[in-house]
């Protein structure tokens, strides 16, 4: 090793060692100390500012590189100068980012320097599954590692801030945006949270390679009625507490900067001038120092909800807690009107503005507000170390959802019938909400399996089909140039190639699913089955008898009953990112043996949306046995969802023994130990996500079936067995009660340890105050 190289990991250790052996009192101490000294800069700094320069720190501005709506700001130049400017997004690149920093920092009168920030969901210019997908990979290892390479390549284009992660709870696989979040539950929800904001933020924001992370969308954003966009959200207090609000917590508790209001009502209120949820929630009872920006005109569309004027909005936006206005410009252009008025204070201005000046402080911007601008470290964008993580992440994120008789993995010798309009694809590898990805550099599924199994596999391409034939929903998808290309070949010529090269082959793998515009931001869908053109395809190629493999692409749960029916393997990849192709082949050729678990369940039918598996049940619940006649359920379908929550394949299989428990009875603080014993009864090396869950029979309120509270990833060899062992306290028992306090009551307990939370083995314990 170099001694250079050395003295650097050394330099970098050192500190992070010391601080970890400090005393706690010293710790706190240091933070008082960094806390004062912030707070005399930011206090000296604002001494010298203008109410309308106060108030220009409360604008955030695009310039039109990246949108989420019709507005555009203009005059930005001019704005910033005169110093109306307090951040900017949709730019990047360290040329483009230095050229508008100069504009604050050398001729506005006080040289604030601006923050900028950008829509880093999942990957920067090196591209990672989809957020849904990613929480599939169910290690939390390489969902930290995901953001912290966002991170190093977002800021080596000039970028400090990303509005990520986003962790709202979505049970209703209509809404769009479904897939830019990490599914049903609470619990995991949280750890998905608390792994991207350490990955983003590191061990300072200071850092050249740190970006703030703004959690979104605060909050329920996840509980649109009729799972459409921008919709209204209506629901109880307990649900809030129990079920929703965890996430935007744990990420809170893990050091958020900066939160994004949500476009919803809450109680009535819309969340960007609701003060019961940013500051009585937020800030008083969760204690949240940071800032929080609106979403995307979210103020001016506060007037449609039917609160006033954009002055009056503007004005309650800020008294409830609102520190930033993205886009509308409100703030900017009636403040100091109402401050003239008495409908804000001088206070609640300067109390906004400091938030967004601390939170320029935390990032080291006034110290060096070019602080990751270095030509040198252009050479860390899409590298290929990068390029080799995202592949590797993208595979952990498949989910085996069908393989009957063993159909995959493939022979490297088949001759193979690549079909479907996402099989030389390359768009569409990425998925939705890709700002700087570079869709030219993916690799195609037609690109992965050349590249995996070499010459010896046979491969037979088609199209087979377009996305959709439907010209309507097209039009809808273009809201891009060139989202969506359409084949100018009839639809009966298409299918007659793709059975033709299906007749010649040993296996057919379809490679079917959702265009990357058909999910994310204002892509609700009423349908979520696979398209009918790719359907009727699918459906053709069945008759012919061969086993045909689905390579599934989707921004959510779709509705999959005839194809789990006819199917012999599905493979769900999601949106799997810019190393899509190559992660695909090493899953069908049995080179990674596939062991995501869903994190969203999927349903039989539309109708029976919302589902999720931690419901609770009704007077009546019905047990799929014995007379169905006035109880809770369906008279055409099954209560049961197709693929339960945690559910997911393996090329191998894995066998459980009973539940073993340290106590069958306890009292107060004492600890209970859960074990299994797992053993993979396959001829494949997998590994298995072992899930904990609890289940309250009785309580004050009625609670859900079981609830999630942990999960162990173990890899076996073929004959293997591990005992998975899992700690349990009175903290997993807790929940919110009838008056929102976060406590346990005494009595038994059921504990459950199993594959997915439909398939668990479970022992009861007795556990008293």
């Amino acid at each position: 090793m170099k001694k250079c190289f050395s003295n650097r990991i050394i330099n970098k250790i050192i500190p992070l060692c010391v601080a970890a052996l400090l005393p706690l009192s010293q710790v706190s101490a240091q933070t008082k100390t960094d806390d004062a000294k912030m707070n005399a800069f930011v206090s000296g700094l604002m001494g010298k500012m203008t109410v309308d320069e106060k108030i220009g720190q409360l604008n955030l501005v695009t310039v039109g590189a990246a949108t989420t709506g019709s507005v555009v700001n203009k005059g930005v130049e001019d704005k910033i100068k005169k110093g109306a400017i307090g951040g900017v997004f949709g730019i990047w690149g360290a040329d483009h980012v230095k050229e508008v920093q100069d504009l604050a920092v050398k001729n506005s009168r006080l040289h604030i320097p601006l923050i900028f920030g950008l829509d880093v969901i999942h990957g920067h210019r090196t591209i990672f599954p989809i957020p849904l997908g990613m929480s599939a990979v169910w290690d939390m290892g390489l969902i930290k590692q995901s953001a912290q390479i966002a991170a190093k390549e977002a800021t080596a284009e000039g970028l400090n801030w990303v509005y990520s992660p986003m962790v709202d709870i979505a049970r209703d696989a209509r809404w769009g945006r479904i897939s830019e979040g990490s599914g049903e539950d609470p619990w995991y929800g949280g750890q998905v949270a608390k792994a991207m904001v350490q990955g983003y933020q590191g061990s300072s924001m200071k850092n050249a390679d740190a970006v703030m992370a703004c959690v979104k969308h605060f909050a329920l954003y996840g509980g649109a009625e009729a799972g459409r966009e921008y919709n209204t959200v209506d629901m109880s207090r307990i649900r809030m507490y129990q079920d929703y609000l965890p996430p935007y917590k744990a990420a809170l508790d893990a050091g958020a900067g900066s939160f994004m209001s949500s476009f919803n009502t809450v109680d009535g209120v819309p969340a960007s001038a609701n003060k019961w949820l940013l500051t009585d929630l937020l800030r008083k009872q969760w204690g949240f120092k940071g800032f929080v920006v609106s979403d995307y005109t979210a103020v001016n569309e506060m007037e449609a909800h039917g609160l006033g004027d954009l002055q009056m909005v503007s004005a309650l936006a800020l008294k409830a807690g609102l520190d930033m206005d993205m886009v509308g410009e409100g703030f900017l252009t009636t403040l100091k009107k109402s401050l003239a008025e008495g409908k804000v204070t001088n206070q609640e201005i300067d109390l906004a503005c400091r938030r967004v000046l601390e939170a320029k402080y935390k990032l080291g911007l006034f110290d060096n507000p070019y602080k990751s601008i270095d030509p040198s470290r252009a050479k860390e964008v899409l590298t290929p170390e990068n390029r080799a993580a995202a592949r590797n992440i993208s595979k952990h994120s498949f989910v085996l959802l069908k393989n009957d008789a063993q159909t995959l993995p493939l022979k490297k010798t088949a001759s193979i019938a690549l079909v479907g309009p996402l099989a030389d694809n390359h768009r569409d590898m990425l998925g939705t909400w890709v700002i700087a990805g570079e869709w030219e550099k993916s690799v195609s599924i037609l690109e992965g399996i050349k590249n995996v199994a070499g010459s010896n596999v046979t491969i037979n391409y088609a199209k087979g089909a377009n996305i959709t034939e439907d010209s309507l929903f097209i039009k809808r998808l273009n809201f891009g140039p060139g989202m969506v290309s359409v084949d100018a070949k009839p639809a009966d010529e298409l299918l007659k190639e793709a059975v033709d090269a299906a007749k010649k082959s040993d296996v057919i793998v379809a490679v079917v699913g959702e265009s990357q515009s058909m999910s994310g931001e204002s892509s609700s869908r009423s349908d979520i089955d696979i398209p009918e053109s790719q359907k009727s395809m699918l459906k053709e190629l069945a008759k012919l008898g061969k086993p045909l493999v689905i390579v599934l692409f989707n921004g959510r749960p779709l509705t999959l009953t005839w194809e789990d029916k006819h199917a012999s393997a599905i493979l769900d990849v999601w949106a799997p990112g810019t190393e899509a192709g190559n992660a695909i082949a090493d899953v069908l050729f049995g080179d990674y043996n596939p062991a995501g678990k869903i994190t969203a369940t999927f349903p039989r039918s539309v109708g029976q949306i919302p589902i999720y598996y931690n419901h609770k049940n009704t007077g009546r619940p019905y047990d799929g046995k014995g007379p169905s006649k006035f109880k809770s359920n369906y008279l055409d379908i099954s209560n049961d969802p197709l693929y339960p929550f945690g559910y997911g394949l393996s090329y191998t299989t894995f066998g459980y023994s009973d539940v073993k428990l340290s106590k069958t009875s306890l009292k107060g603080n004492e600890t209970l130990t859960a074990s299994v014993n797992v053993t993979n009864t396959g001829k494949y090396a997998g590994e298995e996500v072992v899930q904990l869950y609890i289940s309250d029979p009785v309580a004050s309120i009625s609670r859900s079936v079981k609830e999630l509270k942990n999960f162990k990833k173990i890899n076996l060899q073929p004959g293997e067995q591990k005992e998975v062992s899992f700690t349990i306290t009175p903290e997993e028992l807790k929940f919110y009660n009838s008056q929102l306090k976060y406590d346990w009551e005494a009595g038994k307990f059921i504990i459950q340890i199993g594959t997915n939370s439909a398939n668990t083995r479970d022992a009861s314990v007795q556990w008293d105050k």
